[in-house]
């Protein structure tokens, strides 16, 4: 799975995204609208990440997810 495909059904990986990170909000995750680096930067803001630590976390996160066919 690639971000394109995350970011085109982003309503559809809102619930796994709030479940993977528990100090994002809804509003949060609704501004996030699909969008890798306003992700990153949330994380980096919420979790206190490095940048690095966060693009690790967002993959990590990508290869858990089921895959979509």
């Amino acid at each position: 799975m690639n971000w394109d495909q995350i970011e085109g059904n982003w309503k559809q990986f809102k619930g796994q995204a709030r479940e993977k990170w528990g100090r994002l909000t809804d509003d949060d995750i609704e501004r996030v609208e699909g969008k890798r680096t306003e992700l990153l930067g949330l994380l980096q803001t919420r979790y206190g990440h490095a940048k690095e630590t966060a693009e690790y976390e967002v993959e990590s996160w990508i290869k858990d997810l089921p895959i979509q066919r």
